[in-house]
C-alpha cells in the first residue's frame, strides 16, 4: 500500500507541476498579445455572464466598452456572441446588442450569434455571419486572460485576427479565471491535436 500511495503521490505532483507550467504560460501569453492595430474590417465580441436582472456582468460590460471604443476608432460590422445560459433571462448576444445600440452603434452594423455556448462556437458562428462580408482582418474583443486562446481559435477558423483585451476582476476572480483558462487550454490541445471532443 505504501508503494501505491507513493506512486499516486508522484503522479499528483507531476500533474500539479504541469498545471502550474500551463498557468504560467497563460500569464505569459496574456502579457505578450500584440498591440491592436487599426486595419481590422470586423469586430467579434465574445459573451460573458448576464445577471438575473438582465444587466451585464461587470466583465461583460468591460468587453462592450472596449468594443464600442474599437468601433468608434473604426466603424465596421460587430458580431456579438453568446446564447442564453440556464440562469440568464435573455441571450447574451441580445443584451450585448442592446447595450451597443445605446452606445451609438447602428443596428445595421450589429450581427448576433445567440446560439453559441463556448469560445469555439462563438468563433465558428461569427465566421458564418461574416461570410458575405469576408473581412481581411477581424478584431477579437474579450477579457485579457481569455484573449490568447480566442485568437488561436480564430486563426484555426481561417481568420487573420488581432485582439483587444478588456480588464478582468482582481483577487479571487482573477485566480478563478486564470485557473479555469489553464484547463481550457488543455481542452483546446486535446481537441485540436488529438481530435478528442470534450
Amino acid at each position: 500500500m505504501r508503494s501505491v500511495f507513493r506512486f499516486l503521490l508522484w503522479i499528483f505532483l507531476a500533474a500539479l507541476a504541469v498545471y502550474l507550467c500551463i498557468f504560467c504560460m497563460v500569464l505569459w501569453k496574456q502579457a505578450h498579445v500584440p498591440q491592436m492595430g487599426n486595419d481590422y474590417d470586423a469586430i467579434i465580441v465574445l459573451g460573458a455572464q448576464v445577471k438575473p436582472d438582465g444587466e451585464p456582468s461587470l466583465q461583460l460590460q468591460w468587453r462592450l466598452d472596449a468594443a464600442a471604443m474599437a468601433y468608434e476608432k473604426k466603424p465596421c460590422p460587430i458580431v456579438v456572441c453568446g446564447a442564453k445560459g440556464a440562469d440568464e433571462p435573455d441571450a447574451e448576444a441580445h443584451v450585448m446588442a442592446a447595450i451597443l445600440r445605446g452606445k451609438g452603434v447602428p443596428e445595421s452594423m450589429i450581427l448576433m450569434d445567440d446560439t453559441s455556448f463556448n469560445t469555439r462556437q462563438n468563433i465558428r458562428h461569427a465566421a458564418d455571419l461574416l461570410r458575405d462580408t469576408q473581412p481581411g482582418t477581424v478584431l477579437i474583443v474579450t477579457s485579457d486572460y481569455h484573449l490568447p486562446r480566442a485568437l488561436r481559435l480564430a486563426e484555426d477558423e481561417g481568420f487573420r485576427a488581432q485582439g483587444l483585451g478588456s480588464p478582468t476582476l482582481g483577487g479571487y476572480w482573477w485566480l478563478k479565471n486564470h485557473a479555469r483558462e489553464s484547463l481550457a487550454w488543455v481542452k483546446y490541445w486535446l481537441e485540436r491535436y488529438l481530435n478528442i471532443r470534450l
